[in-house]
């Protein structure tokens, strides 16, 4: 009993000399009567400031072009556009994918082992205020499908300083997990938000849409602070983490005298209990179950975990993406000797505004990618050249390379990755590769079977890489050609007619393909394996299409032909009829289908998921 109660004073003792360390004795002593003589008076006023976001620094996907403002990240500076309104509206801001249907997909990554259960994040944006402040609320103007947001993060850095911080760190104001609004009407999100030490005017928001009905569109962002720092906040009690706590000798002589060294005479030696009695697979079993960061500490426990905790067995898979605010070279460093049997790789999002260096990369990969083959580098701007030319040397097993997002990493990188013999998924979404380039990995990677070229503008002529597909790659399942520009009737005719084994085909807002030519029908009759198709924003897709689906793809499950004029109802019924592994179907802004109509169809086919937006 008394043992324990000397433990516990000796831990109250200690908590109370770190909150004593909070300020200086004659400012803690300054606060203190200020409180207690009721004096708030003579506290200074401090003046909340609101402000609207300034700029779009990084996102990482969004629904619009690359060179237009439609439905783009980039809409999100500035005030309302659209708010109180609520609908679907061009002028928002609006992320590529939406509910469940993309992970379906056999495009889609495989999840990695280990992700913690509070990461929920899928995508994200950052916004740029003018004035740095210390955050007192944000408000978020959600005008569509509201829900996605699942945590909000403020930056030490200010953007527009001629003069960073050497730390860069970020803290998270808010964070919740994925939920669906009861309504898709607008609202004002402005969740309790937590109180940090530094002045920000950076944010980040965190989104995951995968319990949404709908693409969820967001009009501004409203950052709501005081330029000094609330005097109160600077003496609040603050948690205490016993991982934190001194055992300095410092420490221990100041508490009384009380120490952690004991006599021979009253050690007990209790070892690992039973676990120097489990067999070293099932230790490795109980293990593998914990996340990167409790692994790490758990290896400093004792000898006999510290040896399982850094068996390279457990690090065969790294997902390093939900550690992206804290991942830095010497954490790369750190992990590099227990991940020389590493396959596969998720650094996604991480390494941002020089935490990771281009050179400390190289160095990891150097060390750890020979048995690499996947690799997740989406949002990765400390990418360069040489970063892709030490993959293209070390990782010769690769077989999946997602580059989304990383603009900017230069055009004449991408033709290392042609180096990759043995790759079957490659995603280049939102990147600048040139059309030598993907004619070159097309060239000498022909096993190919998922391919992501959506929002690709560098690219002059899809014809001529529709006809290096059909040639090279007749193994392609997956093929995303998400906005690009300039395929035309005849490049799709060689596509389809070359890679039969298409089960996925993504030509949304592909303008430049016309019904009258025939070139969906034949796309219908050549592909009958087809699950996915996305014919977005083809204003000429017809009942003839519709009808040539019904016919040959009864494999179908995802159909989006938003904003047609020609499709009528009855060939919509038959689709659905001859189609029964239908699970998405979006007919928006197709002007001969009305809600009546949908309401009746989602009657007679109720495993389907008709979507037809609206604009208040």
């Amino acid at each position: 009993m008394f043992p324990m109660l000397t433990l516990l004073s000796m831990f109250y003792y200690i908590c109370l000399r770190r909150r004593s360390r909070s300020g200086t004795r004659s400012e803690a002593l300054g606060s203190r009567r200020a409180v207690e003589l009721g004096q708030r008076s003579a506290l200074p006023v401090t003046v909340e400031v609101e402000q609207y976001g300034k700029e779009v620094l990084d996102f990482s996907s969004h629904y619009g072009s690359e060179n237009s403002m439609s439905y783009t990240m980039w809409n999100l500076a500035g005030v309302p556009n659209v708010y109180p309104s609520s609908g679907d509206f061009t002028q928002t801001a609006v992320f590529r994918t939406y509910g469940s249907w993309w992970e379906q997909c056999i495009s889609s990554a495989t999840p990695f082992r280990r992700t913690p259960p509070n990461f929920h994040s899928l995508d994200y944006l950052e916004l740029a205020f003018e004035e740095p402040v210390y955050p007192t609320a944000v408000e978020v103007l959600e005008t569509y499908h509201p829900g996605a947001i699942v945590k909000i993060l403020a930056c030490s850095l200010n953007p527009f300083s001629q003069n960073p911080p050497a730390d860069v760190r970020w803290e998270v104001l808010w964070a919740g997990k994925p939920n669906k609004s009861l309504t898709p009407q607008a609202r004002q999100f402005s969740p309790s938000i937590r109180q940090i030490s530094f002045a920000s005017n950076l944010l980040r928001l965190e989104v995951n849409s995968t319990l949404l009905d709908y693409y969820t569109e967001l009009d501004a962002v409203i950052l709501r602070g005081v330029r000094e720092r609330p005097i109160l906040a600077l003496y609040k009690i603050p948690v205490i983490d016993i991982n934190d706590l001194s055992d300095s000798e410092e420490e221990i002589s100041d508490a009384g005298g009380l120490c952690c060294r004991s006599g021979g005479e009253n050690r007990h030696n209790m070892g690992n209990g039973y676990f120097d009695r489990l067999p070293y697979e099932l230790i490795q079993l109980i293990v593998s179950h914990l996340p990167v960061p409790d692994l790490c500490r758990l290896a400093q426990s004792c000898k006999l975990f510290h040896k399982h905790c850094c068996d390279p067995l457990q690090y065969i898979q790294l997902s390093l993406q939900p550690y992206w605010a804290r991942l830095t070279d010497a954490s790369l460093s750190h992990l590099q000797s227990r991940c020389t049997l590493l396959q596969r790789l998720n650094m996604s999002w991480t390494g941002n505004r020089g935490a990771v260096t281009a050179a400390g990369f190289c160095s990891f990969m150097k060390a750890c990618g020979l048995s690499l083959v996947c690799l997740e580098l989406s949002c990765c701007h400390f990418l360069t050249e040489a970063c892709l030319e030490v993959i293209a040397q070390t990782c010769q097993c690769l077989q999946e390379l997602n580059l989304a997002s990383c603009d900017r990493l230069q055009p004449q990188a991408f033709n290392l990755i042609a180096k990759l013999p043995n790759l079957r998924r490659l995603v280049l979404y939102r990147t600048k590769v040139e059309q030598s380039a993907i004619l070159s990995i097309l060239t000498f990677c022909p096993e190919l079977r998922h391919l992501n070229l959506g929002s690709c503008v560098m690219i002059e002529d899809y014809d001529v890489v529709a006809s290096m597909l059909s040639a090279r790659c007749r193994s392609l399942r997956s093929l995303d050609l998400w906005r690009c520009r300039n395929l035309s009737e005849r490049g799709l005719a060689e596509l389809v007619s070359g890679c039969r084994l298409l089960e996925e085909l993504d030509l949304g807002w592909c303008s430049t393909l016309q019904s009258s030519s025939g070139c969906f029908q034949h796309l219908a009759r050549s592909l009958p394996r087809l699950r996915k198709l996305f014919l977005t924003a083809n204003r000429t897709v017809c009942d003839s299409d519709l009808e040539e689906l019904a016919a040959n793809c009864s494999a179908l499950e995802h159909l989006d032909i938003l904003g047609t004029r020609m499709v009528s109802p009855v060939s919509l019924r038959k689709l659905l009829q001859c189609c029964p592994q239908l699970k998405l179907l979006d007919v928006s802004f197709c002007s001969q289908i009305d809600s009546r109509f949908i309401q009746e169809l989602s009657g007679l086919f109720p495993n389907v998921s008709i979507k037809k937006s609206f604009t208040q």
